[in-house]
């Protein structure tokens, strides 16, 4: 079981130049369990997700791990605890799947540390709980968008943090790797603790998997706890303007979310 540790935001505000982006804005991650972060685009979850692994400086407040702002971590200590998948990462030209991978080590190793036993099973054991083995030898570049994603996977799988932050790691993937990955992602946070934050475009997705959901809207925190007191008819209506049914899933016991599109307001408010 990991070590856990404590991840907030504390009165903070981003932006790109003059725009404002996340104002004002205070969230405490709850450690060792699974968040959600969901909202409309443009609301700025994945702005929050690069200030929280400290790739954006803030314009005012502060991101702390264990109590001290991530902006004072020499990187590679931050490395070590806190891992980031963004949205659209780059691959170096030609680079093979298991490099790749094995570049999630880079944080455990020293100056004059050669590549380890822990290394290879690190990357291994990365490999084969993406189902990426078999593309192991094969050059990047010509993987399809859904076995890259698989591929970015497992490079922060190898990283072996404690803290993993990933903006939105079911792009590109057909439903059935979807639900893998998000089982992928329970197991880790089940078996070592790991505390996941994510940020995902599907709201039953993200009521279905996480313990605790984030709802984002114009830069601040609209809602926040578990997802049945989250996800409601209302809290959906303000987030995202969209009018829905929002039921018991059969299957999780979770909030499912119908979304009413305008042909079928007046089926549904003759069932009402």
């Amino acid at each position: 079981m990991s070590v856990t540790h404590s991840l907030v935001a504390d009165g903070l505000s981003l932006a790109y130049g003059e725009r404002t982006v996340i104002e004002d804005l205070d969230l405490v991650v709850p450690p060792g369990r699974i968040t959600a972060i969901v909202g409309a685009n443009a609301c700025g979850k994945s702005t929050l997700l690069r200030s929280m692994s400290r790739l954006l400086a803030p314009r005012d407040g502060h991101v702390l791990l264990d109590g001290k702002a991530v902006h004072r971590f020499p990187a590679k200590e931050l490395a070590r605890t806190l891992g980031l998948l963004p949205q659209s990462p780059i691959a170096p030209e030609g680079i093979t799947v298991a490099d790749l991978v094995g570049r999630g080590r880079h944080p455990h190793q020293g100056v004059f540390t050669r590549w380890r036993t822990e290394d290879d099973v690190a990357v291994a054991a990365a490999l084969e709980a993406t189902q990426a083995v078999e593309l192991a030898d094969r050059s990047v570049d010509e993987l399809s968008g859904g076995q890259r994603q698989r591929v970015w996977i497992a490079m922060a799988l190898a990283q072996q943090t404690d803290l993993l932050l990933l903006d939105e790691p079911t792009t590109f993937l057909d439903v059935s790797h979807q639900i893998e990955v998000l089982d992928l992602l329970t197991d880790l946070n089940r078996a070592r603790g790991t505390t996941v934050v994510m940020v995902l475009h599907d709201l039953n997705m993200a009521a279905r998997y996480a313990d605790h959901l984030v709802a984002l809207a114009a830069g601040r925190v609209h809602a926040a706890g578990e997802p049945g007191d989250v996800l409601t008819e209302e809290c959906i209506r303000a987030v995202f303007g969209l009018d829905s049914r929002v039921i018991v899933d059969p299957t999780s016991g979770r909030p499912l979310m119908l979304p009413i599109g305008r042909h079928h307001m007046a089926t549904a408010a003759a069932a009402g």
